[in-house]
């Protein structure tokens, strides 16, 4: 009989607070981060996590976010893996899923309108998408490595212009809506790592300019719409600006302009560069520059630690600092005049000095910035986000820094004074970090009641609820290297890299005691089965051993919390004298000397034996009474970085650097069995508590579930983004936590599915071959020709990608094309029958027997059959299952969409596959004669649904249009009736005032409300 075990699977990943895979999101109150594969909205005030956006199986990275600027309810977030998932932040679902790049998404953009979706990725493409229609319009190509930056551009007119003249364009909004636009994009900005800045025209689906921005990659970009302005960040810190000239925006659907010499005129002019005070001697890379959606405010990350925030000066300050600065040099030279050429007279206002006139007498626009703050975080910044402004933060910037060290923090800036005033100190608002570890999780330990987890980081241990998944206790110590809990589940040991064993007080969160054990690293702990005392090993070469032990000292404060100790500690003593408490402590009675260091130390369940790795590659087993030497284990070819003994002390397993997974017996040392375990290295293996089933985790990022008896891997997880450090199994063995590099805590719980060994194994290969379904992954490369000449490839391209959803919906429509065919040819053959017999004959003819799938669908005609499957393949994917199909099932299609066409089913549908269809197999369905007499009736029938559909549409359009015109009119005449007997009558000025400010404030509480 086959053997069954029962499956386990991911339940709970947390410890991520915000990861440094992608940029972060904030509105003012919630904060929307990536946490590995998932997106966390953190409610910022609260320090409570709100809600989690998860789709179930997806394991890729999230690697950007982007908000829809006219429903703030859409989000667009880009994986690692290429695709592209649009959220609703309300229902935390996924609307639709966008598949067409190859590599991770790098850069998001949406249109003013909300309705295209613009994605940059590292396979170097570009693709333009139509949220509304859930498909790609096209992609485009000719940046040659990541794209980093994308910017939506729309023609400025003469009013914008004339207001940016007036300094009217800088005013800051105060709604909380969204900001609406309804100028359509008429070209897209992009920035990439091969140093290029471009500008695409995306109604000739062509580049329009080409501009080399930086001397190495161009890593951020912004774009200013009220002055036509762009700035990109690249390295070494610097910041260019650039203008852009809205003539050649305006005609450039027309054809190329020229300037007075029949020059071609540049799209993009550069302009004086913007210089930062804080980055004037360093390389760090300009990775994001960022304008505030509503004040003039522009921020850059201009170093690891630092963001400089600038104010927009008005242009009317600028005038003024204009004439002034005029004023001044003109007294300068009468001066220097009287007193000669040798002598200088300092500058008043060297803010003043900075600012540089051009030929025509206007100033620079780099000038218009001035130094509002630099705000400062304790990390490395992976991105920075602006809160909109509200009615309450008037005046305000709140920024929101996500840090590389799993922590957010959030920033005010106060209003400055007077242009002339000094920097503005930004105060930090909220910080978020409690709820995970600053660096990598090396240290894993369960209560014996399964109810506590405790975790072990550089600087903290972290207990955790394994329930709720909530951080209850956090303790502060040195770089831990392992941790367990003492009997009782009351008091927790760490062993730090320092050589100290840390004693600390779950109930008080105290550290009751610090021991200087040893004078290495302690770099494994383990409690002795009669829960008395632990040993302890470290790279100093020892062993100890420590007895627990109580002792009184005088109580601090009032009340029990101090009067707990373990159950291994004396029942027998008397209670603590009045005005003390008892405490427990550790003493240490001997020490076993070694002859290399020691890397881990592990009890036999049964207290008879102790093993010891050691980093000569050994494991030395010795009585634990006496410390009398009884195996060596010989055979790894590496140091072994952890070891476990089986419940019933029968076996032994070690794991080591040499990717080697070693099964012993405990009774001659003898090697059962040694299992290629990992890719990497392997940092711990764990029995199961009652069988000889055990788990190993390694630096692949992968979990192992081994059957120690079978020497069968029974199941691998992953879930992990990094190398994995520690694990810990349950006491029940219904559940096992692993911790690791990405800073986060999975538990994988075991269910009752049953799990067969030969169906795993199939399922592990189907796995390989989707991963690898679409061939070489990442950037295409050149095509060459037998002369060797390069075949470069076009400019703009449709967007398909063959994915296992694609390629299971193909199938699915041609087994229903098929299925389709079947019946059809079985209901022609029984008209036939019934011809021949005639009717009194046919009375006695057997009904055709349909497939039962035709059941399902309340007994549909086949082409009605065909079309609910097609209908139910998503928008997103229906091209490319449309690709899978051989041109003899398009020709049955085309067949269909005929019959569709006739009775006017799903028109908008039907015309799509058809157009499609006919862009792809044009040349195979102009040659085929047989499809000649179904095209002119499609023809027709297309034709005459398209024109009643048109009509339709426009019937109702004017009629909206009407309804728009009766509504316009019935709000006028509100303004000038009268509010008593209801006749026509001027109403006076101050009524009219009265309810057009109740109008606003009306607007003013829907704003906020939404």
């Amino acid at each position: 009989m086959v053997k069954s075990y029962l499956r386990h699977g991911p339940t709970e990943a947390f410890g991520v607070i915000a990861s440094s895979s992608s940029n972060s999101l904030f509105d003012g109150r919630k904060a929307y981060v990536p946490a590995l594969e998932d997106v966390l909205v953190w409610d910022v005030k609260k320090a409570e996590q709100t809600a989690m956006w998860h789709e179930t199986g997806l394991k890729s990275l999230v690697t950007c976010l982007c908000r829809s600027p006219t429903n703030w309810d859409t989000f667009a977030v880009g994986y690692q893996d290429g695709s592209i998932r649009i959220w609703s932040a309300e229902a935390r679902e996924v609307v639709v899923t966008l598949n067409g790049h190859k590599s991770a998404v790098t850069a998001l953009a949406f249109d003013p309108a909300g309705t295209v979706l613009a994605s940059g990725s590292k396979d170097t493409d570009v693709i333009v998408w139509d949220i509304v229609g859930e498909v790609g319009l096209f992609r485009l190509r000719g940046h040659r490595d990541q794209v980093t930056g994308l910017a939506f551009v729309s023609p400025r007119s003469e009013s914008d212009e004339a207001e940016q003249e007036d300094g009217t364009a800088d005013e800051p909004s105060t709604s909380t809506n969204p900001p609406q636009s309804t100028k359509p994009s008429t070209h897209l900005l992009t920035t990439s790592k091969d140093t290029f800045l471009k500008l695409f025209s995306l109604q000739t689906q062509h580049c329009v300019s080409t501009t080399l921005a930086h001397r190495t990659e161009a890593w951020s970009l912004t774009y200013d719409p009220n002055s036509g302005v762009i700035i990109t960040g690249g390295g070494e810190g610097e910041i260019k600006c650039w203008q852009l000239v809205n003539e050649v925006l305006v005609s450039a659907h027309g054809g190329p302009t020229t300037d007075k010499d029949g020059k071609l005129s540049k799209a993009i002019l550069p302009i004086p560069p913007l210089s930062l005070s804080s980055s004037a001697s360093h390389n760090h890379n300009i990775t994001q520059v960022t304008l505030h959606p509503t004040l003039p405010v522009l921020a850059v990350l201009s170093s690891e630690k630092t963001v400089d925030v600038f104010r927009l000066r008005t242009v009317e300050e600028l005038r003024k600092k204009l004439a002034r600065r005029r004023r001044r040099e003109r007294e300068k030279k009468e001066k220097m005049g009287k007193k000669g050429k040798g002598k200088a007279v300092e500058a008043d206002d060297d803010e003043d000095e900075e600012m540089i006139e051009s030929k025509d007498g206007t100033v620079e626009w780099r000038d218009r910035l001035a130094v509002w703050s630099v705000v400062r975080c304790g990390a490395k910044i992976r991105s920075f986000s602006f809160a909109p402004e509200t009615a309450k933060t008037k005046g305000q910037v709140q920024i929101m820094a996500a840090l590389n060290n799993n922590s957010v923090e959030v920033f005010t800036l106060p209003p400055a004074a007077s242009s002339k005033s000094p920097l503005v100190e930004a105060e930090t608002q909220f910080t978020l970090d409690l709820a995970g570890h600053r660096s990598d999780v090396r240290a894993l330990a369960v209560s014996s009641d399964d109810v506590l987890l405790a975790s072990a980081s550089t600087g903290a241990v972290k207990i955790w609820n394994i329930k709720t998944t909530k951080c209850i206790r956090t303790l502060e110590c040195g770089y831990a290297l392992c941790c367990t809990f003492l009997p009782g589940d009351r008091h927790l040991v760490v062993g730090t890299k320092a050589g100290e064993i840390l004693l600390f007080d779950l109930s008080s969160s105290s550290l009751l005691e610090t021991f200087e054990a040893h004078t290495g690293p302690v770099w494994s702990l383990d409690v002795r089965p009669d829960s008395r005392g632990l040993v302890s090993g470290s790279g100093d070469k020892d062993i100890k051993f420590w007895e627990f032990e109580v002792r009184e000292v005088r109580a601090e404060v009032d009340g029990n919390d101090a009067d707990a100790v373990g159950d291994g500690a004396d029942d027998g003593e008397d209670k603590a004298q009045p005005g003390m408490a008892r405490v427990l402590t550790m003493a240490h009675t001997k020490t076993l000397k070694m002859t290399d260091d020691v890397l881990a130390v592990k009890y036999s369940p049964d207290g008879r034996l102790l093993a010891v790795s050691l980093l000569d590659s050994t494991v030395k087993v010795f009585y634990a009474d006496t410390l009398k030497f009884f195996l060596s284990l010989y055979g790894h070819k590496l140091p072994v970085l952890s070891l476990d003994i089986s419940s019933d002390s029968k076996l032994i397993i070690t794991c080591s650097a040499d990717k080697n997974i070693k099964i012993w017996g405990l009774d001659f040392g003898d090697c059962h069995r040694s299992l290629f375990g990992h890719e990497e290295s392997i940092m711990q293996v764990a029995f199961e508590r009652g069988s000889h089933y055990f788990w190993s985790v390694g630096k692949d990022k992968m979990l192992k579930y081994w059957d120690g008896d079978k020497f069968e891997c029974i199941q691998k997880l992953a879930g992990h983004h990094g190398e994995i450090w520690a694990l810990a199994v349950s006491r029940r063995a219904n559940f096992v936590v692993t911790g690791s590099h990405d800073k986060s805590i999975r538990i994988w719980e075991k269910t009752d599915e049953p799990l067969f060994l030969e169906e795993e194994r199939e399922r592990e290969l189907e796995e390989l071959y989707d991963s690898n379904v679409n061939g070489r992954e990442g950037r295409d490369e050149l095509r060459v020709l037998p002369n060797g000449e390069e075949v470069v490839p076009a400019e703009s391209t449709d967007v398909s990608k063959s994915t296992t959803e694609t390629l299971m919906a193909g199938e699915r429509i041609m087994e229903a094309l098929e299925i389709s065919e079947a019946d059809r040819a079985l209901t022609k053959a029984y008209e036939e029958e019934v011809e021949k017999v005639g009717p009194e004959g046919a009375k006695a003819l057997p009904s055709p027997s349909r497939n039962p799938i035709f059941g399902i669908y309340n007994n549909c005609g086949p082409e009605e059959y065909v079309l609910k499957v097609v209908q139910r393949i998503p928008a997103a994917s229906l091209h490319d299952a449309l690709l899978v199909l051989p041109f003899g099932k398009v020709t049955l299609l085309i067949e269909h969409l005929d019959f569709w066409a006739h009775k006017e089913w799903h028109i908008t549908l039907t015309s799509r596959v058809l157009f499609f269809l006919l862009r792809t197999h044009h040349s195979q369905i102009v040659a085929t004669r047989a499809l000649r007499n179904t095209m002119l009736s499609l023809r027709k029938n297309l034709r005459e649904a398209l024109r009643r559909q048109k009509d339709t549409v426009g019937y109702n359009l004017a009629a909206l249009k009407y309804i728009q015109r009766q509504h316009e009119s019935a709000k006028q005449a509100e303004f000038y009736e009268s509010a008593g007997g209801g006749t026509m009558v001027m109403a006076d000025e101050e009524t009219v005032r009265a309810k057009i400010e109740a109008g606003v404030k009306k607007r003013r509480r829907a704003a906020l409300k939404s």
